[in-house]
Protein backbone atom coordinates (compact mmCIF):
# COMPACT_ATOMS: atom_id res chain seq x y z
CA UNK A 1 0.00 0.00 0.00
CA UNK A 2 1.01 3.15 -1.07
CA UNK A 3 0.21 6.33 1.41
CA UNK A 4 0.08 10.15 0.51
CA UNK A 5 1.68 11.07 3.27
CA UNK A 6 5.02 12.76 1.68
CA UNK A 7 8.37 13.82 3.84
CA UNK A 8 7.62 17.31 2.84
CA UNK A 9 3.95 17.02 4.39
CA UNK A 10 5.97 15.64 7.42
CA UNK A 11 8.47 18.20 7.77
CA UNK A 12 5.53 21.01 7.20
CA UNK A 13 3.53 19.69 9.95
CA UNK A 14 6.61 19.40 11.91
CA UNK A 15 7.49 23.06 11.12
CA UNK A 16 3.94 24.43 12.15
CA UNK A 17 4.09 22.78 15.66
CA UNK A 18 7.32 24.15 16.84
CA UNK A 19 6.52 27.77 15.53
CA UNK A 20 3.40 27.29 17.53
CA UNK A 21 4.90 26.31 20.54
CA UNK A 22 7.52 29.36 20.40
CA UNK A 23 4.10 31.28 19.24
CA UNK A 24 2.65 29.94 22.70
CA UNK A 25 5.63 29.80 25.19
CA UNK A 26 5.95 33.75 26.20
CA UNK A 27 2.18 33.98 26.63
CA UNK A 28 2.23 30.85 29.22
CA UNK A 29 4.93 32.42 30.82
CA UNK A 30 3.97 35.42 31.42
CA UNK A 31 1.17 34.20 32.97
CA UNK A 32 2.97 31.58 35.08
CA UNK A 33 4.72 35.11 35.79
CA UNK A 34 1.20 36.91 36.60
CA UNK A 35 -0.17 34.21 38.87
CA UNK A 36 3.18 33.56 41.03
CA UNK A 37 3.29 37.64 41.30
CA UNK A 38 -0.41 37.38 42.27
CA UNK A 39 0.05 34.17 44.98
CA UNK A 40 2.99 36.25 46.64
CA UNK A 41 1.28 39.92 46.63
CA UNK A 42 -1.11 39.76 49.06
CA UNK A 43 -1.68 43.32 49.24
CA UNK A 44 -5.00 44.99 49.10
CA UNK A 45 -7.18 41.63 50.44
CA UNK A 46 -7.49 40.25 53.65
CA UNK A 47 -7.92 36.45 54.85
CA UNK A 48 -4.90 35.41 54.55
CA UNK A 49 -3.41 35.86 58.08
CA UNK A 50 -5.21 33.29 59.67
CA UNK A 51 -8.39 33.59 62.10
CA UNK A 52 -9.21 36.30 63.57
CA UNK A 53 -8.28 36.73 67.27
CA UNK A 54 -11.08 37.32 70.05
CA UNK A 55 -11.45 37.80 73.74
CA UNK A 56 -15.11 37.52 74.63
CA UNK A 57 -17.70 36.74 77.59
CA UNK A 58 -20.49 34.45 75.93
CA UNK A 59 -23.32 33.42 77.90
CA UNK A 60 -21.60 34.45 81.29
CA UNK A 61 -18.55 32.18 79.96
CA UNK A 62 -15.12 34.18 78.62
CA UNK A 63 -14.17 32.35 75.22
CA UNK A 64 -10.60 33.77 74.43
CA UNK A 65 -8.90 32.65 70.54
CA UNK A 66 -5.40 33.64 69.65
CA UNK A 67 -2.68 32.00 67.62
CA UNK A 68 -1.38 28.89 69.04
CA UNK A 69 2.17 29.29 71.80
CA UNK A 70 4.47 26.29 70.67
CA UNK A 71 4.25 23.54 72.56
CA UNK A 72 -0.01 23.77 73.26
CA UNK A 73 -2.29 21.81 71.46
CA UNK A 74 -3.26 24.24 68.80
CA UNK A 75 0.19 24.93 67.59
CA UNK A 76 -0.18 21.04 66.49
CA UNK A 77 -3.35 20.34 65.50
CA UNK A 78 -5.80 23.41 65.71
CA UNK A 79 -4.14 24.81 62.77
CA UNK A 80 -1.99 27.38 64.66
CA UNK A 81 -4.96 28.61 66.42
CA UNK A 82 -5.69 28.17 70.65
CA UNK A 83 -9.24 28.30 72.33
CA UNK A 84 -9.65 28.76 75.63
CA UNK A 85 -13.17 28.25 77.70
CA UNK A 86 -12.97 29.83 81.15
CA UNK A 87 -9.04 29.32 80.54
CA UNK A 88 -9.27 25.73 79.83
CA UNK A 89 -8.09 25.12 76.48
CA UNK A 90 -11.03 23.81 73.96
CA UNK A 91 -9.15 20.90 71.33
CA UNK A 92 -9.82 22.81 67.74
CA UNK A 93 -9.06 21.41 64.45
CA UNK A 94 -8.93 23.34 61.49
CA UNK A 95 -10.31 20.84 59.07
CA UNK A 96 -9.18 20.87 54.88
CA UNK A 97 -11.81 22.92 53.86
CA UNK A 98 -11.46 25.77 56.35
CA UNK A 99 -13.99 24.36 58.85
CA UNK A 100 -13.82 24.16 62.49
CA UNK A 101 -14.69 21.48 64.83
CA UNK A 102 -13.49 20.82 68.29
CA UNK A 103 -13.93 18.00 71.08
CA UNK A 104 -17.31 18.70 72.23
CA UNK A 105 -19.09 19.27 68.61
CA UNK A 106 -16.63 16.97 66.60
CA UNK A 107 -19.14 15.82 64.21
CA UNK A 108 -20.60 19.67 63.23
CA UNK A 109 -18.18 21.61 61.37
CA UNK A 110 -17.80 25.76 62.08
CA UNK A 111 -16.99 28.51 60.02
CA UNK A 112 -14.64 29.77 62.38
CA UNK A 113 -13.00 29.27 66.04
CA UNK A 114 -15.24 31.53 67.69
CA UNK A 115 -18.33 30.09 66.28
CA UNK A 116 -17.15 26.90 67.25
CA UNK A 117 -16.33 28.53 70.24
CA UNK A 118 -19.59 29.60 71.27
CA UNK A 119 -21.19 26.26 69.91
CA UNK A 120 -19.08 24.17 72.81
CA UNK A 121 -20.07 26.83 75.34
CA UNK A 122 -23.99 25.80 74.16
CA UNK A 123 -23.32 22.43 74.35
CA UNK A 124 -21.49 22.30 77.59
CA UNK A 125 -25.24 24.36 79.07
CA UNK A 126 -22.70 25.65 82.08
CA UNK A 127 -20.45 22.57 82.76
CA UNK A 128 -16.66 23.28 83.22
CA UNK A 129 -14.73 22.09 80.36
CA UNK A 130 -12.54 19.16 81.80
CA UNK A 131 -9.07 18.97 80.01
CA UNK A 132 -7.77 16.06 78.15
CA UNK A 133 -4.58 14.56 78.18
CA UNK A 134 -2.65 14.25 74.92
Amino acid sequence: MSSNVTRRLVLRGTAVAIAGAALAAPSALAAGRAASTAATDHSGHGGHGGPEAFDEVYQGRRIVGRPAEAGSHGAHHGGGFSVLIDGQELHVMQNADGTWISVVNHYEPFATPRAVARAAVDKLRGATLVPIAV
